[in-house]
């Protein structure tokens, strides 16, 4: 069975790499404020929603040429910025949750997620992420799995990583006993991670 886990480190990056995180975090901030205001605006003006994919050529091709600032982003941190609005509204629409907020610049907790392309070196104690580079980290709970997504976030001046990883845990196997009643039992190592 895979199951998700995520831990939380804190980096340590030169004056150099806050400097850049500050940008993408604001480059993502900037993404996602447009991408919100475009659903908005296409939904007041033609009652449709405008897809994330719509968003993401109108991004690629208009938006970032005319923002040449958005080029120190990394790209994919921009678009997991339009899933997070896509994510946003779906919540909205099915779960009835609060209508989707623009990001501020004053709110005390700023991030951005990178889906893949960075690594963990346990034994160097750093962090490699794209466009970045390496930054130190207290690194201290090793894991063993498959990276998935990681955040990226200042909270309060102090700057965290946040990775969440997948790894295989034993088996869950399904039994059916003569009373019609269905038993799930746990059966193979313990979990480590």
């Amino acid at each position: 069975m895979r199951m998700l886990k995520a831990y939380k480190y804190r980096i340590y990056p030169t004056k150099d790499q806050k400097e850049l995180i500050k940008v993408i975090i604001g480059a993502c901030r900037f993404v996602y404020n447009w991408a919100l205001e475009q659903k908005i605006k296409t939904y007041e003006q033609y009652k449709k929603s405008i897809s994330r994919f719509d968003l993401q050529r109108i991004l690629v091709h208009e938006v970032k040429p005319a923002n040449e600032w958005l080029k120190k982003a990394n790209s994919q941190a921009l678009l997991a910025s339009l899933v997070n609005v896509e994510s946003a509204f779906t919540r909205f629409f099915r779960e009835k949750k609060g209508f989707p907020k623009f990001k501020s610049k004053k709110n005390p907790v700023q991030s951005y997620q990178l889906p893949q392309h960075y690594t963990v070196d346990f034994e160097k104690s750093i962090v490699r992420l794209p466009k970045i580079g390496e930054v130190k980290a207290i690194l201290h709970r090793q894991f063993e799995g498959t990276l998935k997504t990681a955040t990226n976030s200042n909270h309060f001046k102090n700057l965290h990583w946040k990775i969440l990883y997948q790894y295989s845990c034993g088996r869950w196997k399904r039994t059916s006993c003569k009373t019609g009643i269905l038993r799930i039992y746990y059966s193979g190592n313990r979990c480590r991670n």
